[in-house]
């Protein structure tokens, strides 16, 4: 697997982005950033970002956390962040994303966890819940799914997967801008720009849209399904907080109350904020999940 790894420079001086770089092998010659904040003893909160973003979209809520007394652990998604980025699209697959992040949990002997997920944050994170639920203490989903090829496809997403597919230029920062509500400035849109100097370091980035299952045939399907079954018997607390102003995911919160048991009863919130809206409404959303989840002892 022929690998990139962004210079260290790249990510000098980010705003409001000074956590300390922490990395660990996923597979033989993969390595995978993580942000890893607050008491080492305390109970941990996973925050799994999504497409084309990386742990940069978790800066406003990792210091409410760890204020609140939990341990904060925000990984880099395999081609993105200060994560590796292997330079073939072919060499990214749901199955080794999935696989990847199994590895991240065992090697840093992560359980109980509160689990904060969105976008393919959500695809990889909801998989984990399903096939390993009893390392998951509660889970949170932002503005994500666990896609089964079972429902139709909005047309905005399949323009979505046009582009990343198609167009000559992938600008990262405007990407994830476009997806907000609030105004980015244009450091804060660099920043997101950070992990890709330039178009060879995006084959991940490109190709997630793509690894989406809406096909049946697609071999993510079955173990997509089996998961989505799994969910069906979580009865862990299950909060979705929202983004209402997102057009693919805003209202993909109704199915997921229906269909996991440990939905019932929670304080579900549709908030003002677009796909990305831990950029839109970070605090807010970190301060629900912590008045929501048990206290730190």
């Amino acid at each position: 697997m022929d690998v990139l790894r962004t210079p260290d420079e790249r990510f000098a001086s980010l705003p409001d982005y000074s956590f300390a770089p922490n990395y660990v092998d996923v597979a033989p010659g993969l390595r995978a950033h993580y942000v890893d904040e607050g008491p080492r003893e305390g109970p941990v909160v996973l925050l799994l970002h999504g497409e084309p973003s990386w742990s940069y979209l978790y800066r406003k809520m990792i210091p409410v956390f760890v204020a609140a007394g939990y341990r904060a652990i925000a990984p880099d998604l395999i081609g993105f962040g200060r994560s590796d980025k292997p330079k073939r699209r072919e060499e990214y697959t749901y199955a080794r994303h999935v696989a990847w992040m199994r590895s991240l949990l065992e090697t840093l002997s992560l359980t109980d966890l509160t689990l904060f997920c969105q976008d393919w944050g959500s695809l990889i994170g909801l998989r984990l819940v399903g096939e390993h639920p009893d390392k998951f203490a509660r889970v949170v989903v932002a503005n994500g799914f666990l896609p089964t090829a079972e429902r139709a496809v909005p047309g905005a997403f399949r323009v979505w997967r046009a582009f990343a597919r198609y167009s000559p230029v992938f600008p990262i920062g405007r990407i994830v801008a476009s997806g907000c509500v609030t105004k980015l400035s244009p450091a804060v849109r660099a920043a997101y720009d950070a992990p890709f100097p330039t178009t060879e370091y995006t084959a991940g980035a490109r190709e997630f849209p793509a690894l989406v299952p809406t096909d049946p045939r697609d071999p993510a399907v079955p173990a997509n399904r089996a998961a989505w079954d799994a969910l069906s018997r979580f009865e862990k607390p299950f909060l979705t907080l929202f983004g209402k102003n997102d057009p693919i995911l805003g209202r993909a919160d109704t199915v997921l109350q229906k269909h996991v048991p440990g939905a019932k009863g929670q304080p579900h919130e549709r908030t003002w904020g677009g796909h990305f809206v831990q950029e839109d409404r970070g605090e807010y959303l970190a301060n629900a999940v912590v008045r929501w989840a048990p206290a730190p002892r």
